[in-house]
Parts: C-alpha cells; sequence; structure tokens
C-alpha cells in the first residue's frame, strides 16, 4: 500500500539565479492547477522572464514573449493563446508567498492561460485593512483568516476577489524578496533578466517533501525505490 501512495498536492519547482522556491498548488482551482502544471512539464517556462517586478508588491512572469527578448522592450502581452475560467474562492486570497494569474480587464475575470504572479506585498495594521474595505473592496470584509495573514506576513490585500490565488510556496519565500529588491526601468522590467526554470516534483519527491513538511525523514530505503521502479513517477 506505501507503493501506491500519492501525494496530497502537485508541487512545482522554480529555478532562477535569486534562489529557488517549491509551489504548491491548489486542489480547490483544479483548472489553474492542471494547466500550470502541463506548462511547466512541456518547458513552456524555461527561459522566460519575470518580466515585471514591484517592490512590496509582486513579481510577476510567464510570457512567452521574454524569451530571448532584448533589453528595454516592454513585454506582458504573450500567451498561449487561451484564457482559463476564474476559480476565485473566498478562501484563496492573496497572502505573501501566493501564486496568482494574471489577467485583463474581461468582465468575467478569466485568467491568462500562462502570466502568473508571486506575491511579496507588505504587512498592513487593522486599520489600513479597514480603510481599504471601505475605499477599494466595494463591501466586501475580510474574513479573520485574512486579517491574520495580512497584519503578520503580509500581502496584497486589494487584489482579493479580483484575481485567481491558485497554490502558495511551501519553500523558498525569500527568493521573492530578492528578485523584488533588483533594479528596474521605467517599465518595472529589471534592468538585468531574471530567468527562471521549472520542474514538477515526481511523485516520489512529493511524498518526500510532504514528509519533510509534516517534520517526518523522507523514505530512500532499499524496499521504497525497488517499489518506485514499478510506479509512475507521475501521479
Amino acid at each position: 500500500m506505501a507503493f501506491a501512495a500519492k501525494p496530497e498536492y502537485k508541487y512545482v519547482q522554480i529555478v532562477t539565479d535569486k534562489g529557488t522556491c517549491v509551489l504548491r498548488l491548489y486542489n480547490a482551482t483544479p483548472k489553474h492547477r492542471d494547466n500550470f502544471v502541463k506548462l511547466a512539464k512541456s518547458k513552456y517556462y524555461d527561459g522566460t522572464l519575470f518580466h515585471r517586478v514591484i517592490q512590496n508588491f509582486m513579481i510577476q512572469g510567464g510570457d512567452p514573449d521574454s524569451r530571448n527578448a532584448v533589453g528595454g522592450a516592454q513585454l506582458g502581452n504573450g500567451g498561449p493563446g487561451y484564457t482559463i475560467p476564474s476559480e476565485i474562492q473566498d478562501g484563496l486570497f492573496h497572502k505573501k508567498g501566493t501564486i496568482g494569474a494574471a489577467r485583463d480587464n474581461n468582465p468575467a475575470k478569466a485568467s491568462s492561460g500562462s502570466q502568473f504572479y508571486l506575491v511579496q506585498g507588505k504587512v498592513f495594521t487593522p486599520e489600513d485593512l479597514s480603510r481599504l474595505e471601505q475605499t477599494r473592496m466595494n463591501g466586501k470584509k475580510f474574513s479573520e483568516g485574512q486579517r491574520q495573514a495580512y497584519t503578520t506576513v503580509g500581502g496584497a490585500p486589494h487584489l482579493d476577489w479580483n484575481y485567481t490565488v491558485f497554490g502558495e510556496l511551501v519553500k523558498g519565500i525569500e527568493m521573492i524578496d530578492q528578485i523584488a529588491a533588483v533594479k528596474t526601468d521605467k517599465h518595472d522590467r529589471p534592468e538585468v533578466d531574471q530567468k527562471m526554470s521549472m520542474h514538477v516534483l515526481t511523485r516520489r519527491e512529493a511524498l518526500n517533501l510532504e514528509r519533510e513538511l509534516k517534520g517526518l525523514k523522507p523514505q530512500t530505503g532499499f524496499f521504497t525505490k525497488i517499489g518506485d521502479l514499478f510506479s509512475s513517477k507521475d501521479y
């Protein structure tokens, strides 16, 4: 039975010159999860840039036009030629370290097929959040969970209920801070290209990561390795 175990979530590693992070993709947003995994497996993101970087807000990437783009070129309009239906949910919000789907101003709030952002944000006071509710959130009230997150780890609460959040970092959150601190031009593009590559964790890598996150040792013994020979790396 142990050999047949499946990880609870899908995980994607993002590798950059400023560090490496690992994303846990939410099962509650299956359309965005499955699309992101599909693109990452196909190497769609490899060699693309974090082309829009705003300190204390977010770092954005996923534009295929950014691969080998000349310096100073404006980016942000590229994609795979389709959108993803919105999966906006009350319980999924923009705390620091979450991944959200970029989009244009379409009324259905459908997401870009490939562009995404990682939230850095900042820490807010309770008064800040109450003010946002009155001025920016169209009558929506932040939950206790949102208030707890935004007054401790921080984030970008003004994006809530407007963009689909579909995962969060479980390792390497400092990578966001490193990229967010680079010098940018007038279009918020880093002066020095911030390239990325991605790796979708295999079944065994994901299982061992979930053990690590629970404070358990990874399974690397002889019988585990034998069992893995008869199990798919995908799940």
